[in-house]
């Protein structure tokens, strides 16, 4: 099986053959004016506590972080949204090694704005077996440091591809997490983190496994 990175560069070729230029464009400018906010080195980092979440999952269940610590180490995975291919790619591949991870007691979630009917059609679709949960209007994102606002430039090109962050949402806000994946210890506090303004960066699953 290829690797998330090689799947990536793979997926890269192919909206590159598929898009129009002037798509791509845009969303190469939307890239790097996030990257110039610098909103990866400016959220929570190692070291510090987690906030204390209690967040709906598909079936409508409260999940707690408090709750899920009692059993062993904690990785949260914050997502853009079920219409992200990157996302997509990246949850699969967390879904591959999800034995190694809970070999180790360690429980995995995955965190999006997205409202639940979505996410409950992901996690069938995709056949996921760990929780997806809905941080409605990116509360708990804004709480990390990892938020931010889809570029006004950027909302029409995003709608002319069928991705209407309101729907998805429930929201008119148009914002986003940046894509970041945190390790918390028993003690709440965060041993390890991946984000990256940049959408289609994401961690290596290799390198996640030796922090645990």
């Amino acid at each position: 099986m290829k690797n998330l990175k090689q799947q990536i560069d793979e997926l890269n070729r192919d909206l590159a053959a598929q898009l129009p230029a002037a798509v791509l464009e845009v969303f190469a400018q939307s890239i790097q004016d996030l990257k110039g906010k610098n909103i990866e080195g400016k959220s929570v980092g190692i070291n510090a506590i987690f906030p204390d979440f209690s967040l709906p999952n598909t079936a409508n269940e409260t999940v707690q972080l408090k709750t899920l610590l009692k059993k062993g180490k904690v990785v949260l995975a914050f997502f853009r949204g079920s219409w992200c291919p990157y996302c997509n790619l990246e949850l699969k591949a967390l879904q591959h090694h999800l034995k190694q991870l809970t070999d180790r007691q360690v429980s995995l979630v995955a965190i999006s704005p997205q409202m639940a009917d979505y996410s409950k059609e992901l996690k069938a679709d995709q056949q996921l077996d760990f929780d997806l949960l809905t941080d409605k209007n990116n509360t708990l994102a804004k709480q990390l440091g990892i938020d931010f606002g889809l570029q006004e430039e950027v909302i029409p090109v995003y709608e002319s591809l069928g991705i209407k962050l309101p729907v998805y949402n429930g929201n008119d806000s148009n914002e986003l997490p940046v894509p970041a994946v945190f390790v918390v210890d028993t003690g709440g506090r965060i041993t390890y983190r991946f984000a990256d303004a940049n959408y289609m960066n994401r961690l290596n699953i290799d390198e996640l496994l030796e922090q645990l």
